[in-house]
């Protein structure tokens, strides 16, 4: 497939950043290399790539992009916050482990994002600095759409503070992916500004699109229990608008994602091509 020399790249990488063994370590590993799509990688290393910069700049941004993906899951998954016993069709990292050994686990992979950009030879000091001004801002937005997302359990709430949530807790991470592949790649202030619309119409097409995959995926395409928002009466796109107009929501906002590449100063169809597969994923 077209993006999986990416995906190759960074689970290698990441594998190279936790060989320490220790009980800590076992934990961090199990998780992050576990599978998942590594979606935020691949859109680090497309838009670096598509400005002609140098995959090796890229790597420790989506490694860190993916320690703190795996992070937001294994505390995601505590009792305490969402309480989901599978993650990528194996057991949770608390279930696996314990409570306090995934809490651990998941505050050992956010400190090694940071560590992991400090490091890197390859990175002058002010794009370091301007990477980790954007990851730090979108960690810490995502926590705060977390917050938002247990604050309206068993709640009515409108449509804009569900999308708000939403644009918090999994899109701020998606735009963080592109804004990183366009700081490495050095690109204009013009095109960063396009690709942030690009991102935020993605992150948001990619939230409600799992909204209805939560409803539609089996278990063992989904990789975890199916239903579990609608049975822990999390507000949803489907619950509030309908299972059609979710589809149509977030096709429209693809579409958007894909008309706004345009601006940009260079071809864009690698965006193109992955706005493609984004469409017709099963999980």
């Amino acid at each position: 497939m077209e993006f999986d020399h990416y995906v190759t790249r960074v689970n290698t990488r990441l594998d190279q950043y936790l060989t320490t063994q220790s009980q800590l370590t076992e934990a961090m590993r199990y998780s992050v290399l576990a599978g998942g799509k590594r979606f935020r990688p691949i859109l680090s290393y497309c838009v670096a790539d598509m400005f002609g910069a140098n995959l090796d700049w890229v790597d420790s941004s989506s490694c860190a992009l993916e320690f703190i993906h795996a992070y937001s899951l294994i505390h995601d998954d505590l009792p305490a916050m969402d309480d989901d016993d599978i993650r990528h069709n194996q057991p949770s990292c608390h279930k696996r482990f314990d409570e306090a050994q995934a809490i651990l686990a998941g505050d050992g992979l956010q400190a090694l994002a940071f560590e992991v950009l400090v490091n890197d030879p390859l990175l002058d000091n002010q794009v370091k600095i301007d990477l980790l001004s954007s990851l730090a801002h979108a960690a810490f937005e995502m926590a705060e759409g977390q917050a938002i997302d247990l604050s309206i359990v068993d709640q009515t709430v409108s449509i804009d503070l569900l999308e708000r949530m939403h644009r918090k807790k999994t899109g701020e991470l998606l735009s963080c992916a592109v804004d990183l592949g366009a700081i490495v790649a050095q690109c204009s202030e013009q095109d960063r500004t396009t690709l942030k619309v690009f991102s935020q119409a993605i992150g948001l097409a990619y939230q409600i699109q799992d909204d209805v995959l939560d409803v539609e995926a089996p278990v063992g395409i989904l990789g975890k229990q199916q239903h579990s928002d609608s049975e822990k009466n999390k507000p949803t796109y489907p619950a509030i608008i309908g299972l059609q107009e979710s589809k149509d929501s977030y096709q429209a906002l693809y579409l958007q994602a894909n008309d706004c590449l345009s601006d940009l100063s260079i071809d864009a169809q690698v965006l193109q091509r992955l706005i493609k597969k984004l469409q017709t994923r099963e999980f």
